[in-house]
């Protein structure tokens, strides 16, 4: 059983600051890469931030400039730094990972695994 646990959601003013945690704990054999995705009330599931297993990140560019996506290998953890929030960017936040698991019958299985979504407000 793999889990991605996210933390550090709320509500923020414009121009301020929050930072999201995701956690991946189980049977981990190796994590390839970490994201994260949003998804607004009407609005499809959209790609924030990801970042390979080498630290090599890549952003939206809504979110270029503003967002800092990094890891820590160690922990199996992904943070995203956002800074100068803006009104647009409320959404549940979800965390996305793909691991290379170890199954009860010693092999393994690669999947795309998510977290519970945290959601993010904005105030104006």
């Amino acid at each position: 059983q793999v889990q991605l646990v996210e933390s550090g959601g709320g509500l923020v003013q414009a121009g301020g600051s929050l930072r999201l945690s995701c956690a991946a704990s189980g049977s981990i054999f190796t994590i390839n890469n970490m994201g994260w995705y949003r998804q607004a009330p009407g609005n499809q599931r959209e790609l924030v931030a990801a970042i390979t297993s080498g630290g090599r990140p890549d952003y939206a560019d809504s979110v270029k400039g503003r967002f800092t996506i990094s890891r820590d290998n160690a922990k199996n953890t992904v943070f995203l730094q956002m800074n100068s929030m803006k009104p647009e960017d409320p959404a549940v936040y979800y965390c996305n990972a793909d691991i290379v698991a170890r199954n009860s019958g010693g092999g393994y299985r690669r999947s795309d695994y998510w977290g519970q979504g945290t959601q993010v407000t904005v105030s104006s």
